[in-house]
């Protein structure tokens, strides 16, 4: 089965605690705190593999955890860091967040990776949260939470050279010829049904051939097998435009099948394009392949796929337009942003209540609120003078707080004292 998108959900590893305790021996006076740091958190990362075609395995991964890292030990040793959780996707693999608005990445070589999902930090033990005015502190922080989100895995055939035109004009057939791949091949429209890659050689060199699916009239309005598959175009570089002369007009499909084109990408026109008419070997149809070499503006070659007849021509042209092609880039959509690990947000947001209280959010202040152990009343008052250093007590003075009013921080409710 061919699947080219699907949604997943990911979840970093939690970083490990760090922990509160104090190194208690014989014969050592004012032992101090002892308390190791946390490990970090495992992350999900998305490797490259040229092994794969689809995105199916990640039908039965739907919800994707990496683990959490290890607690901080005794005798102030780190805890240990979760191992990353990696999966592997095929090449040509771009995600997005649930709402397609984030470009989060692409992969396009065999082994590179990609974090999807980034493990938390883990929390510092008491023994690196000491200083001189607090030698030996009785809190440790927590591990920060690790990155979930849920995200579109899309998949954008890698190929070199595409093979477009209508169903049933011969594109399958002349892959299988040229190449080791074994396409679908019947006598009726729409055989193939997902793309097919072929590795096809020409003397000493050799090129990645995709067998796509037909295209209809109005395929970019979703008719036929529609969008779905034109996404598949677009990292080729150069197009064999396969048109049948046993249909009616080939030139007239030729002219439909580059306004489809078009309508999907203007800049999918620009690229190399060479017409192969085909079925040369059924006779009858000069008149029409004299209308096409008056007509058309790019290259053209004349084969029978069945026959094997000037195909090795058309191989060696295809592989000089290949070298001269320029090479493509992903090209991100204007409604799409790509991913940052630097956030727009600012540290705090202050929003008031109808009721008079005040609710405090923001990224910055959610890493503050999330690292602090709350059962510690020295924590707590660490807490406090963070929340002062960054401004937050005279930005709620400036919003109109007053003594005893109730300030709410995510689950914890405060009251603000003037």
């Amino acid at each position: 089965m061919f699947v080219d998108e699907i949604s997943v959900e990911v979840y970093g590893g939690k970083g490990g605690d760090g922990v509160a305790i104090y190194r208690r021996e014989k014969y050592v006076e004012y032992g101090g705190p002892w308390g190791g740091s946390g490990g970090n958190g495992g992350s999900v990362i998305f490797v490259g593999d040229e092994g794969k075609s689809t995105l199916i395995d990640l039908r039965y991964m739907r919800h994707i955890k990496a683990k959490p890292g290890e607690r901080g030990r005794t005798k102030g040793q780190q805890g240990a860091s979760a191992d990353d959780t990696y999966v592997r996707v095929p090449l040509g693999t771009v995600v997005y967040t649930e709402d397609k608005s984030l470009k989060i990445g692409e992969i396009t070589k065999h082994g590179q990776e990609l974090i999807v999902a980034q493990g938390g930090k883990g929390g510092r033990g008491n023994i690196a949260l000491a200083t001189h005015r607090n030698p030996a502190p009785d809190y440790a922080e927590n591990g920060d939470p690790g990155v979930y989100r849920k995200i579109i895995v899309e998949l954008k055939v890698l190929a070199d050279v595409g093979l477009i035109g209508y169903p049933s004009v011969g594109k399958s057939t002349l892959l299988s010829v040229v190449s080791n791949a074994k396409p679908k091949i019947a006598e009726y429209p729409f055989t193939t049904l997902h793309p097919n890659l072929g590795m096809v050689e020409v003397g000493d060199s050799s090129f990645v051939l995709a067998d796509l699916p037909g295209l209809i009239e109005n395929a970019h309005q979703g008719l036929g097998l529609g969008i779905r598959f034109l996404k598949h175009i677009e990292r080729c570089r150069i197009f064999l435009h396969v048109v049948d002369l046993t249909r009616d007009d080939p030139y007239e499909d030729y002219i439909k099948i580059n306004h489809e084109l078009e309508m999907y990408d203007e800049a999918l026109l620009e690229r190399p394009q060479i017409v192969v008419a085909n079925k040369t070997d059924i006779p009858g149809n000069e008149e029409k392949l004299k209308v096409l070499e008056a007509k058309i503006k790019h290259p053209l070659v004349s084969i029978s796929a069945h026959q094997r007849k000037e195909v090795d021509k058309l191989l060696y042209l295809t592989l000089e337009t290949l070298k001269a092609a320029p090479s493509v880039e992903e090209k991100t959509p204007v409604y799409v942003k790509n991913y940052t690990l630097e956030s727009e947000e600012p540290d705090f947001i202050i929003t008031r209540q109808e009721d008079g209280s005040f609710d405090l959010t923001g990224n910055k202040l959610k890493l503050i609120f999330e690292r602090t152990d709350f059962t510690k009343d020295e924590a707590v008052k660490r807490f406090a003078r963070q929340l002062r250093s960054m401004g937050i007590d005279e930005a709620l003075r400036k919003e109109g707080a007053k003594n005893q009013d109730t300030v709410r921080i995510f689950t914890y409710e405060f009251e603000f004292i003037d």
